[in-house]
């Protein structure tokens, strides 16, 4: 099948471009209120953890969940937005982001693990409706434009950056002796505010051939560059997510401050999505694979970093390389599976990929925690070269054969 063949055409809603304009806008912003949550439950879930935990091992169980919760929803919100249209998915997500708030400050107050464990699976499955704003944005344009549109929403996530750090840091101290109780109650009250912009998107309802039609999955998996995307996918989130989960506890171990740690995952975000502003050009101008191999490097520069000291600066140093080495492999893998499907295939495909990716990246969150507090920090990056090495091989591959096809 040629590429013409597969190539998805441009939606007919996005030749409605005042419709276009403002649901793109509406999502950065929602992106920017949404992506707190991540953000709060990263820097929060493995100290919370730590204290609650009936185990130190099992400190870093909370955001393992989370990350569970993130592939166990991916694939019903799919279903959500197929049968009754991507908003009705979007406020379910908020939903439960309202719900993680109320039952991580309830768990705190209480002194309960296991319901904190609960509270963080419903923070994923809230992350997980998120990340589809970025396929949503694309949804709304033309197909030359879509690269574009999906870097600026996910660069909504530069605000997330500052509000999910900043919240912990003016909240966490105001419902003492119950460390972060406030923290979580607003992050409740933010959720709430994204319910109320989302409200606002308009997209169209799915289609008779969207609920129904389409070439089978096993066929559209198959493709060469679905596969790379996939794998280049996986990497690039389960790496941020196996460092990122164990930084802010490394950093503590290590006799820093919460404050420090806040600040660096502050930083570290703001490095995940500025590059947005500007991504989706490079993608257009040098292509989808240089982009991913780019971000793939600034990964292996992060572990890197990180591995010459461990002071403040050292940690900083490899979070933000961590972050900008995610925009860059993530949103290039994401612009190569627009690439894989036809207009009434977009959900089911974009759902899979995203399983795939989420459910992949909570074996490095389980994994993250157990090195962390058996091995050390050291040990936790000079494992991360392992999954590069794979992305760097499968990128490698597909040139080769892109090369032959057109020898042929």
């Amino acid at each position: 099948m040629s590429q013409a063949e597969t190539a998805p055409a441009a939606p007919a809603f996005a030749a409605q471009p005042q419709y276009a304009a403002g649901n793109v806008a509406r999502l950065a912003i929602a992106q920017a209120l949404a992506g707190a949550n991540s953000t709060v439950v990263y820097a929060t879930g493995a100290i919370v953890g730590n204290t609650l935990a009936p185990d130190k091992a099992l400190a870093t169980l909370p955001i393992s969940i989370f990350v569970v919760g993130m592939a166990a929803c991916t694939l019903p919100a799919g279903a959500i937005a197929r049968r009754h249209g991507r908003r009705a998915a979007f406020l379910t997500g908020t939903m439960c982001g309202v719900l993680v708030g109320l039952l991580a400050a309830l768990a705190v107050v209480l002194g309960s693990f296991w319901l904190f464990c609960a509270a963080t699976f419903f923070g994923g499955a809230y992350a997980a409706v998120v990340l589809s704003f970025r396929f949503a944005a694309a949804d709304c344009v033309p197909a030359e434009k879509r690269p574009r549109a999906l870097s600026l929403v996910m660069a909504g996530g530069v605000f997330a950056g500052v509000i999910g750090p900043q919240l912990v840091t003016h909240t966490m101290d105001l419902w003492l002796p119950h460390l972060f109780a406030a923290t979580f109650l607003a992050q409740a009250g933010v959720a709430a505010l994204c319910a109320l912009i989302l409200i606002g998107v308009r997209l169209p309802m799915p289609t008779a051939e969207e609920m129904d039609g389409g070439r089978p999955l096993a066929v559209i998996a198959r493709q060469p560059r679905f596969v790379i995307a996939v794998i280049c996918g996986v990497v690039s989130y389960l790496l941020m997510n196996f460092l990122m989960t164990a930084a802010p506890l490394a950093m503590r171990l290590c006799g820093l401050s919460q404050e420090a740690a806040n600040l660096g995952l502050q930083w570290h975000v703001i490095a995940m999505y500025a590059p947005s502003f500007f991504t989706g050009r490079l993608i257009t101008r040098f292509g989808a694979p240089r982009v991913v191999a780019a971000g793939l490097a600034l990964t292996g520069a992060a572990a890197l970093a990180g591995l010459l000291g461990q002071d403040v600066a050292h940690f900083w140093r490899s979070l933000i390389l961590l972050g900008l080495g995610w925009n860059f492999s993530f949103v290039g893998a994401s612009s190569l599976v627009l690439e894989c499907h036809r207009p009434e295939e977009r959900t089911r495909v974009q759902s899979l990929n995203d399983f795939i990716v989420f459910g992949t990246m909570a074996l490095g969150s389980f994994a993250s925690g157990g090195l962390l507090t058996a091995y050390g920090w050291d040990t936790v990056l000079w494992v991360s070269f392992g999954p590069l090495a794979l992305a760097v091989a499968a990128l490698i591959g597909g040139a080769a054969s892109r090369r032959n096809a057109a020898r042929t």
